[in-house]
């Protein structure tokens, strides 16, 4: 059996969350996938600290960790689980981790996690490009059939009937 075989691209795919505006992987999922423990993986990032800049890798607040929390299973602290706030790494920060974290299966993981972030920005950016082209379409459509939509529009709406004037009214002199 191959080691591109072992590693499952779905289920890379669902550990890609979407934090501060980056897409990132937990250090635990990381772990899980290079085949070491998330201690050992943490040690060596700050260990080589300077190679994780700010913008490839960062500590969760505590609310961001609890949002994690109720979309994963993560066990609560306090019962075996966590005991600190988890990493985070952005894509620049997986490609860092190879340098880290050189065993053979660590340099293959790492290949399968860039090509689904690739993937991934490809689908994006198609979706980015088929929503242009919609909002094209709907100017477009938008001017030739204006007078259509304000017809249609006119017809949904029901017709205002007036209301009797309740009171006492009374008449200038």
């Amino acid at each position: 059996m191959s080691m591109r075989s072992m590693i499952p691209v779905e289920g890379i795919e669902q550990r890609i969350y979407f934090l501060r505006g980056h897409k990132v992987m937990l250090d635990s999922d990381l772990a899980l996938l290079y085949g070491v423990s998330t201690t050992r993986l943490n040690e060596q990032v700050r260990r080589n600290a300077a190679r994780f800049p700010t913008d490839f890798m960062f500590q969760l607040t505590s609310g961001e960790f609890r949002g994690l929390m109720s979309q994963i299973a993560i066990s609560k602290p306090g019962r075996g689980g966590r005991r600190k706030l988890p990493l985070v790494f952005t894509q620049e920060g997986v490609a860092m981790l190879s340098g880290v974290l050189s065993s053979p299966r660590a340099i293959q993981v790492n290949v399968t996690i860039m090509r689904v972030f690739v993937r991934l920005r490809e689908m994006i950016s198609s979706n980015r490009d088929l929503a242009r082209r919609l909002d094209a379409l709907e100017k477009k459509n938008n001017r030739r059939f204006r007078i259509v939509f304000e017809a249609i529009n006119e017809l949904m709406e029901p017709p205002v009937k007036p209301r009797p004037q309740i009171g006492f009214h009374l008449r200038k002199k």
